[in-house]
């Protein structure tokens, strides 16, 4: 039997699970819906099914379980989170099994795996930035992850790209995930994804190259500002909307060499470890509870 962890990447949208071996090699894989609609506790004991059903006994023996999730989190407790609406849940809450657990910020925890795996492992300086159903920013200063003063840093979805814009939850107006996250560009379009947009500006419909446009304009304001204030060497695209691959970063650099004649822009790429980045990342976290 191979050695490896669990682990569980819980987004808003979908929890993507499995077993993980010490290389990053995905032994086993599976994806489910997010209950989110119905409530915390049912997310909570959602994820607790999923790690449990990975735990079951089969070709490979867990050693440990991590965990992936957003809000405010320390390694032994989810603090808060909007997204779900819970407060204060214990890690071991989120298994039945009798094995070590982690928790890790789901954005970190995928800019830990970027930097174990991906491109960011040779940069000094890095954004991550996973483009899903929000968007949220794991920074890398000096080659380490930065949490800020209470864990909160990277909340880059929350910067006013347009202060006299849409209303946010948060309590801002014109917050940039409200223009280019995946889900805000999806329902501009009436479009149940970002990836069907993508397909209708590839066929040059209007509407959705303007939404599109918007999109691009959001981020690239946003990402000016934390280069004049950061001035990273390598942006990281992630998430859902990575997949739109030159449609969004052809434009992308295109608007940041414009607005940033001064310093050199950096890098852009899209993520080598997709969508999955998280998953990994939860897997490091559960290697360290070991």
């Amino acid at each position: 039997m191979a050695e490896c962890v669990i682990a569980v990447d819980v987004g808003g949208t979908t929890m993507k699970g499995g077993l993980v071996s010490r290389s990053g090699r995905v032994l086993r894989y599976e994806r489910r819906p997010t209950p989110r609609g119905e409530g915390a506790e049912r997310v909570v004991a959602a994820v607790a099914d999923f790690v449990d059903d990975l735990a079951a006994p089969g070709a490979h023996t867990p050693l440990a379980v991590g965990l992936a999730v957003p809000g405010l989190v320390t390694p032994e407790r989810a603090v808060f989170s909007a997204a779900f609406g819970w407060r204060d849940v214990p890690a071991r809450a989120f298994t039945r099994a009798d094995l070590p657990v982690a928790l890790g910020h789901d954005v970190r925890a995928a800019g830990a795996a970027e930097l174990a795996y991906g491109p960011a492992r040779t940069a000094e300086h890095v954004l991550y930035l996973p483009v899903g159903t929000g968007i949220a920013g794991a920074l890398v200063l000096s080659g380490s992850l930065y949490g800020g003063a209470s864990g909160w840093a990277g909340q880059i979805g929350h910067i006013p790209v347009h202060p006299d814009g849409l209303p946010c939850g948060c309590g801002q107006r014109g917050c940039l995930g409200l223009y280019a996250s995946a889900s805000a560009i999806a329902a501009a379009c009436g479009e149940k994804s970002a990836a069907d947009v993508v397909t209708r500006v590839r066929a040059g419909d209007p509407e959705a190259e303007r939404v599109w446009a918007r999109a691009v304009e959001a981020l690239a304001l946003a990402l000016t500002t934390y280069t004049l204030l950061l001035h990273p060497t390598l942006i990281v695209i992630g998430g859902g909307l990575s997949l739109a691959g030159e449609d969004l970063l052809g434009p992308l650099r295109s608007r940041l060499t414009a607005l940033l004649p001064l310093p050199e822009p950096p890098e852009v790429e899209v993520s080598a470890l997709g969508v999955d980045a998280g998953l990994l990342g939860a897997a490091l976290q559960g290697w360290r509870a070991r």
